[in-house]
C-alpha cells in the first residue's frame, strides 16, 4: 500500500509540473524581404594546404552582393585569436563585389581548421567560412662549429721571433 500511494504521489506531481509550463510567446518570423541583399561567395573554404613556418597567413574570400539592396556586413569573427579577419565598412552595392581577408598566425605548427563567421543584413544574415592546412615544423636551428673565443691570443713564428 505504501509503494502505491508514493507511486501515486510521485505520478501527480510529475502532471501538475508538465502543466504548469509558461504559455509559449512564440511570434512568427517576419516575412522575407524579396529584395534583400545576398552575399555568394566564391569559395566558402580556403585550403592554404602545406605551408612554411611563418609564412604568409593572409587570404582573401571573394564574395558579391546578388540581391537588390545595398550589404552591410556588421561584423566577422575568427574562432580563435590566431585567425583575424577583417570585412568592408562601407556597403556593398547590388551587383558589386568585395572581399574578406583573413590572417592565419603560422607560428603554430601543425593541422589546423578555423572558421570566420560573418554577420550581415542578407537574407541569410549568419555565414561560416572555413580555413584550414597544415603548417611545417619550425625548421631546426643551424648547429655549426662552437664559436672561438676572439679574446684568445695565438702566436705565431715571425721571422723576427726565429
Amino acid at each position: 500500500m505504501k509503494k502505491s500511494l508514493i507511486a501515486t504521489g510521485l505520478f501527480l506531481g510529475s502532471a501538475l509540473f508538465a502543466f504548469a509550463q509558461e504559455p509559449s510567446t512564440y511570434a512568427p518570423a517576419a516575412p522575407e524581404n524579396p529584395n534583400a541583399p545576398e552575399i555568394v561567395f566564391e569559395s566558402e573554404v580556403i585550403d592554404y594546404g602545406t605551408i612554411e613556418y611563418r609564412a604568409n597567413g593572409e587570404r582573401e574570400f571573394k564574395f558579391k552582393n546578388t540581391g537588390k539592396e545595398p550589404l552591410i556586413i556588421t561584423s566577422a569573427k575568427g574562432s580563435c585569436g590566431c585567425t583575424v579577419p577583417s570585412h568592408p565598412t562601407e556597403p556593398i552595392a547590388p551587383g558589386a563585389s568585395g572581399v574578406i581577408k583573413v590572417k592565419y598566425a603560422t607560428d603554430r605548427q601543425g593541422p589546423f581548421s578555423k572558421t570566420v563567421t560573418i554577420t550581415s543584413n542578407a537574407k541569410t544574415a549568419t555565414k561560416v567560412l572555413k580555413i584550414k592546412g597544415t603548417v611545417k615544423q619550425k625548421p631546426e636551428e643551424p648547429s655549426g662549429t662552437p664559436l672561438q673565443n676572439s679574446n684568445t691570443f695565438t702566436p705565431t713564428a715571425s721571422p723576427d721571433n726565429e
